[in-house]
Parts: C-alpha cells; structure tokens; sequence
C-alpha cells in the first residue's frame, strides 16, 4: 500500500470515528435537553395551579371584605340618620 493511500485510509477512520461519535454526543446532549423540557413543564403547571388558587383565594377574600363593608355601612347609615 502507497503512503498516500494510507493518509486517505487514515483520514477517513479518523473523520468516520469522528463522525459517529458527534452525532452521539447530540444525541445525548439532544435527549437531555428533552428532558429538562419535560421537568420545565412540570414546574410550569405547577406554578399554574398555585397561581389559579392563589387567584381564587383573591377572589373570595375580595368578596368577604365587600360584604363586610357593605355590612358595616348598612349599620352605620341608619344610626347617622337618626342624628339629623
């Protein structure tokens, strides 16, 4: 075998090694990636859910207070009322 025909030989191990094992690398890097996206979207409506109950919990404390003022100026009303 010519040295030139080694040089090629030896080039294109080493670019075929190369080859394979870059796209293993991606893979790996690529299966990972899926993943954290998987655990991303979990944390995701995660914090959904205790947005919606934080939300909720905004909700009914809002209504409370209105009902409770409303309360309090009903009682109050009738007692500036009777002043005049």
């Amino acid at each position: 075998m010519s040295t030139a025909s080694k040089v090629v030989l030896g080039l294109s191990v080493v670019l075929t090694v190369g080859t394979v094992a870059g796209v293993h690398i991606k893979q790996n890097w690529d299966r990972q990636r899926l993943r954290e996206g998987v655990l991303r979207d979990l944390e995701r409506v995660e914090r959904k859910r205790e947005n919606q109950q934080a939300l909720e919990e905004q909700i009914r404390l809002t209504r409370e207070l209105v009902a409770h003022r409303e309360r309090q100026e009903a009682a109050e009303t009738p007692s500036s009322a009777q002043s005049s």
